[in-house]
């Protein structure tokens, strides 16, 4: 049975990659659990599910992975909030300054983690944003981060074998 990293990185199964994988499978059962509480904790603060799931299809646009981002487009839809809708998108807003600023903090952590800085916290605050939020927000963006660069390291090794 594929999890959600074997799917969307296309690693066959019964192939010498997927096979690989099996040994590693407590690895990806802890993923797809770490999947299941950065996009749907019980208590998400200040961070939706929706919202969660509009800046997760936002990083993975932003690096270029359409499907895993139609992935959480999907969760976007079922969650029934459009309202964040636009925040799926690198260049949407949504107009309110909070989400705003929470959008653009997932671009930075996404696009130039290493620039990150006080300041951007500072404006995240600015903002209305709640430093449990900050840190829920830093939550989203390296799972979904991780889950980008091990879905390209797999199927670059999927082209090696």
């Amino acid at each position: 049975m594929s999890n959600l990293i074997e799917t969307f990185a296309g690693v066959p199964p019964g192939s010498k990659l997927g096979e690989a994988m099996k040994m590693r499978a407590e690895i990806l059962r802890l993923s797809e659990a770490a999947h299941d509480a950065v996009l749907l904790p019980r208590d998400p603060g200040g961070l939706s599910h929706a919202l969660r799931a509009a800046l997760a299809a936002r990083m993975c646009r932003h690096v270029g992975n359409a499907d895993l981002a139609g992935h959480y487009d999907a969760y976007l839809a079922h969650s029934g909030d459009l309202d964040v809708a636009p925040l799926a998108h690198p260049d949407g807003r949504s107009g309110e300054p909070r989400l705003d600023a929470v959008a653009r903090h997932a671009d930075v952590l996404t696009t130039a983690p290493r620039e990150a800085t006080r300041q951007d916290i500072e404006r995240l605050k600015t903002a209305g944003v709640s430093e449990p939020d900050i840190v829920r927000l830093a939550e989203l963006a390296a799972f979904v981060n991780y889950q980008l660069r091990v879905i390209a390291g797999l199927k670059i090794l999927k082209g090696v074998q």
